[in-house]
């Protein structure tokens, strides 16, 4: 019973976090260049996006005010396959990550209710520190191509490198500890999983309670129910999201080829000296309309396998 229940929480993480990774692939791509030290931040948060060069240079442009406007300028300079660069590792990547992720939040959480007050805060927050300490681990390497695929900027029609040809190009110029760069600003980014898993576990108690008391809890979960799980979850990543978001900069910035970066905290003073603390905040728009409805998609997907397959 242990067993299966284990794989039907690895079965059900990995179809949530597919679902999520392929609708939301183009706000992934823009938020990941809006990170970049590869542009000019102006007042409130506007970027030069369609100023960039094929080799990344900024030259004088047009100023991009929004995120539809960024993502119809990396439509128009480098073509529609652009807006889903890094979509196949994300898709090999996103399937055991979310795996890894709802099973070992299970598991921690199972293990963690014998030591303290079963399904108490302390309980949530350690069991989604422990889940995204795991996945952040081993599924780094996966996200560090990823992000070297978004980062590179080509004109539509020229030739881009594919998932294995990055993997190549990471090992021979920096080596195998190369693919372990940002692991640090991953982990300091644990703190929004367990803020998130803090407020949805308590807002879905508040929700189970209130179905308890309805009089039609005898029917089963319905339609509602499920909705009300994804908006729970889209609120709650919303509000970790905002909170934790500056390790996200941190973290791209460690990723960039041949960078100046090299350290969480050297990283972090030299954006705060060098483009002022409104640059740890670049990318947040984008990031939130991504993160919102994945969450919602993630969690409630996640929600109906478990409900569907497991013992109801």
């Amino acid at each position: 019973m242990v067993q299966r229940d284990t794989l039907l929480h690895l079965f059900a993480g990995g179809c949530s976090g597919t679902v999520g990774a392929i609708v939301t692939c183009p706000l992934e791509v823009l938020k990941t260049r809006l990170q970049s030290s590869g542009l000019a931040l102006r007042p409130i948060f506007q970027v030069q996006l369609g100023a960039l060069s094929s080799t990344g240079v900024i030259r004088p442009g047009t100023v991009t005010p929004g995120v539809l406007r960024g993502l119809q300028s990396i439509l128009e300079k480098e073509g529609l396959r652009s807006l889903f660069r890094g979509l196949g590792p994300n898709l090999v990547g996103v399937a055991p990550s979310r795996a890894i992720y709802f099973a070992s939040y299970s598991k921690s959480k199972e293990l963690l209710n014998g030591l303290f007050v079963p399904n108490s805060g302390a309980v949530h927050m350690l069991a989604a520190g422990v889940a995204a300490f795991a996945t952040n681990s081993l599924m780094n390497p996966v996200w560090m191509v990823k992000t070297r695929m978004q980062l590179e900027r080509k004109a539509s029609g020229e030739k881009k490198m594919n998932a294995l040809q990055c993997a190549r190009y990471l090992f021979k110029m920096e080596g195998i500890w190369g693919f372990y760069r940002g692991l640090t600003a991953s982990y300091a980014g644990i703190s929004e999983t367990m803020i998130c898993f803090l407020i949805y576990e308590t807002l879905k108690k508040n929700l189970a309670t209130l179905e308890s008391t309805s009089p039609n809890s005898e029917a089963g979960k319905g339609v509602s129910d499920f909705l009300n799980l994804m908006m729970a979850a889209a609120f709650s990543k919303g509000c970790a999201s905002c909170l934790a978001y500056p390790h996200e900069v941190i973290r791209t910035r460690l990723r960039e080829e041949g960078s100046k970066y090299k350290h969480f905290f050297q990283t972090g003073r030299l954006i705060a000296v060098e483009e002022g603390y409104a640059a740890f905040y670049r990318g947040l728009v984008p990031q939130l309309i991504k993160q919102i409805p994945n969450a919602g998609i993630v969690f409630s997907t996640y929600e109906l396998i478990v409900y569907l397959l497991g013992d109801k």
